[in-house]
């Protein structure tokens, strides 16, 4: 019913005139207004509401009082908005109804229909349903608290045409709304709650002691803050609602809502019924009684038993082999997928080349990739790859106007590479501008493995990808981590493998590499595998040095890092043991290979 807003913590500051001040996501208040402690430096902004979540606390030991704004709506009369009022802190006064002096006496046209259905006699005088005087058609069901007052009444035709009639059911105006059964009920042990009045009139035709109903079907919970105290005093509540469309009616609500143990009846029980009165006619009342015995625990959410997860071999998980044999040697085969792998470094010193040619490899194991570049014009992307997946081979060098070397890959190749990755490798357009219409880069990412089945993303690099992204963040540093959190969830969820790639820090005096990511801690930390690409003073020339920071999954690093050299011809980066010709298998379908060495060269 009501979903946090950070400006409800300042109006509730305004609310009582406190002095506020904020603080990393906090908003602190000089005193608590629990204990209004003296204002000696010890006592002061003890009290913080967080602005993420609503929830408040205050840390002095001698208070300690603790909650959410809905709690602060009570404690302070301070309004949440109308419909978050009524339904926390109902204000409006209810008809006030007249309990009988005497018990109800149910009248013989009321004993003959529910008798009809396996309702017992004693159940029908027990819960003192009747039906009206004039109308015995329609049955009179009166609800009477834990006091024995009466608060509600109900009715519902016993013939009910469709074509006819306008309403089946109906209940007098303006009542306060509240539990069918609850006078009726002993003790705090097991309560069972039903959809329907003559539901839980079968349950406890079974024999069950406590059988209550909510009061207007499945969709309206107006009567949890008039029973509130009540139904929380019983040790367990059994949800035996109705069983439609694969799903059991009341119980995602109650479930979330009480805070006594929640049990509800097992799917396979229903067998072929919708309800417990239909059970109860069709399979009598010891098997209706089983049921409820037999009710299982609602799971807690995101929670399972241990002995219940996937025995995974980890060094048999999918990986990809990234070409650097000597970084698929520490990984025991390559990067795995269902995580993220960052890939950080300073500006132009080669990040983003390592990140395409793992792409391309990625291309020549069969899988489908999608990448944002965020740095480079789609042409520019294209043809870097290109000459990667070439190979030095299919490249030839010419030299321009002023004797520069230069290289270039024969249109007929192109071709060829082309309709090799077509249908395999997707590109997000970022020369498309869409204004305020475009959607979030994760939306994209995830319909693009959803629809195209890709299992490889590459986002060059994490600062320009956030331009893409629309999600609620109170600072850059937020944004980031929900962004990268984000791309967790989407990895692991459909088994895809993410390639990060993010600068490192400007200025950094951290010993730790993962401290050097520049932005939120939060990009390291999700991240399964951190591989760092760089420059390094004692290495000459275009020879970087690799390192694996974080290895999540194995737990093997190399902070020392692996010497790589790099082929201007073919833009590829290659290390010890590895072969910089290494044949992607573009060129495998063709009978030859044409290269137009006149026609390429711009300068003839």
């Amino acid at each position: 019913m009501y979903d946090f807003k950070p400006e409800d913590a300042f109006g509730f500051a305004r609310h009582i005139r406190a002095q506020t001040n904020e603080r990393n996501g906090e908003l602190f208040f000089r005193l608590c207004p629990y204990c209004h402690p003296k204002p000696t430096r010890d006592n002061l902004n003890s009290f913080s509401i967080s602005l993420k979540t609503g929830q408040f606390k205050c840390l002095r030991a001698s208070c300690g009082a603790a909650g959410n704004m809905v709690t602060l709506s009570k404690d302070f009369d301070f309004s949440l908005g109308n419909d978050v009022d009524e339904y926390y802190r109902p204000r409006r006064q209810f008809r006030q109804m007249k309990t009988p002096e005497k018990p109800i006496e149910p009248k013989p046209e009321a004993i003959r229909y529910l008798t009809g259905r396996g309702i017992s006699e004693a159940v029908i005088r027990r819960y003192q349903v009747t039906v009206q005087t004039q109308h015995p058609n329609i049955l009179v069901f009166p609800f009477l608290d834990g006091a024995g007052k009466m608060q509600f009444v109900k009715y519902r035709k016993t013939d009910f045409d469709r074509e006819k009639d306008k309403n089946k059911e109906w209940c007098e105006a303006g009542c306060r709304p509240i539990l069918f059964g609850m006078a009726q009920c002993e003790g705090t042990g097991r309560l069972v709650v039903t959809e329907g009045q003559i539901d839980s009139l079968s349950v406890a035709t079974a024999g069950i002691q406590n059988a209550v109903s909510v009061p207007n079907g499945a969709q309206g919970f107006t009567w949890v803050p008039c029973c509130w105290d009540w139904i929380n005093r019983f040790d367990e509540v059994v949800v035996f609602g109705d069983y439609e469309k694969g799903r059991i009616t009341l119980l995602e609500e109650l479930a979330s809502r009480l805070k006594c143990t929640v049990k509800h009846i097992r799917e396979e029980d229903y067998r072929d019924c919708k309800d417990a009165n239909e059970i109860l006619q069709k399979y009598g009342r010891e098997y209706l009684k089983a049921c409820v015995d037999n009710a299982v625990m609602v799971p807690v959410r995101k929670v399972i038993d241990l002995a219940d997860v996937e025995d995974v071999d980890i060094f048999r998980l999918q990986k990809l082999k990234t070409g650097i044999r000597q970084l698929d040697r520490l990984l025991y085969g390559g990067l795995p997928f269902g995580g993220i792998v960052l890939i950080s470094g300073k500006p132009g010193e080669g990040k983003s080349t390592l990140a395409s040619q793992m792409l391309a490899h990625a291309l020549c194991q069969g899988h489908k990739c999608f990448a944002y570049s965020g740095e480079l014009p789609n042409y520019q992307f294209r043809a870097w790859m290109d000459f990667q997946i070439a190979g030095r081979q299919h490249i030839f060098e010419y030299s321009n106007l002023w004797g520069d070397k230069n290289f270039n890959i024969s249109g007929t190749n192109r071709g060829l590479i082309a309709e090799w990755y077509r249908g395999k490798c997707f590109l997000y357009d970022s020369d498309m501008v869409e204004g305020d219409e475009r959607e979030c880069l994760t939306e994209t990412v995830e319909n693009v493995i959803m629809k195209y089945g890709a299992d490889v993303i590459l986002l060059d690099n994490l600062m320009t990808a956030l331009d893409f992204e629309d999600v609620p963040a109170y600072d850059k540093y937020d944004k980031q981590s929900l962004f990268v959190k984000k791309l967790a969830r989407l990895a692991r969820k459909h088994n895809a493998l993410v390639l990060l790639v993010a600068h490192k820090r400007k200025n950094n005096f951290s010993a730790n590499e993962n401290d050097e990511i520049s932005g939120s801690g939060d990009i390291s930390n999700l991240a399964s595998i951190t591989i760092a690409y760089e420059k390094d003073r004692e290495l000459p020339g275009s020879r970087r040095r690799l390192k694996v920071s974080k290895n999540r999954l194995f737990g093997r690093t190399e902070t020392g890092g692996y010497i790589l050299d790099f082929d201007e011809k073919s833009r590829r980066i290659y290390g010890q043991g590895d072969d910089v010709d290494y044949d992607f298998g573009w060129d495998r379908s063709s009978g030859f290979i044409q290269i137009d060495m006149d026609t390429d060269n711009p300068f003839q």
